[in-house]
């Protein structure tokens, strides 16, 4: 359970959404204009900003932008119009963890949610902190990798490459996904990039890289992790 913050100026949906995850056990904070909305996501308290980009007073992507530029680590769920790709693809370069499209499913919103709040663990906790998949452990907080006991040597970038794998739940990941997510929007790379990282993970991690069992390739799309 946490507590969310839902920046929404529709009211309608955002009572909804209150409604709904307050079902699911959360704590529900809700802010409809950019200058409340950005001013209530710099709270220590709270757990995760679900973040409508159409906003009056400050828009969803300047409030992303200062809020990283602030050091708020919470993570931020963007809502974007359905048709408007090169939103979602902005958002997650300025500092978003997750969209979702309007009109969206409740349901795939509150799996979203409980993706999100997961990724958010205790900084005591360093068990949360540890991920297992084959002969390799993945120590997220230190940033240690071992396989079969053995430490391996990943440079930074293939790291945070790894991290976004093993903290997607699963989901397929476009190139232009993991581009935003671990490079950012500064960054002038192309989508080989991605293929060419994701190699190097194979290739140290895998016990065939030319027959991965973890890092799925998706026909025409990117990217899937599977533990």
């Amino acid at each position: 359970m946490g507590r969310v913050l839902v920046i929404e100026d529709d009211r309608a949906i955002a009572l909804g959404l209150r409604v709904n995850l307050r079902k699911e056990g959360h704590d529900v904070i809700l802010a409809h204009d950019g200058e409340d909305g950005f001013a209530r996501a710099l709270d220590k308290n709270v757990d995760l900003v679900i973040l409508d980009v159409m906003l009056p007073g400050r828009n969803g992507f300047e409030i992303v932008k200062e809020m990283r530029k602030r050091g708020a680590d919470v993570p931020v769920l963007i809502l974007t119009a359905k048709a408007m790709e090169g939103d979602k693809i902005l958002g997650l370069r300025l500092g978003a963890d997750d969209y979702l499209a309007k009109p969206f499913g409740l349901g795939e919103l509150l799996a979203r949610v409980e993706a999100l709040l997961r990724r958010k663990a205790p900084r005591d906790d360093r068990e949360a902190e540890r991920s297992r998949f084959g002969e390799v452990e993945v120590d997220l907080g230190a940033q240690i990798v071992t396989r079969a006991g053995q430490p391996v040597e990943v440079t930074p970038q293939e790291f945070k490459v790894l991290r976004l794998f093993l903290t997607s739940s699963g989901r397929a990941l476009s190139r232009d996904d993991i581009l935003a997510r671990c490079w950012g929007a500064e960054y002038e790379g192309t989508p080989r990039t991605v293929d060419n990282f994701v190699r190097s993970l194979r290739v140290k991690l895998e016990r065939d890289p030319e027959a991965p069992r973890h890092f799925l390739t998706v026909r025409g799309h990117g990217y899937r992790f599977e533990k």
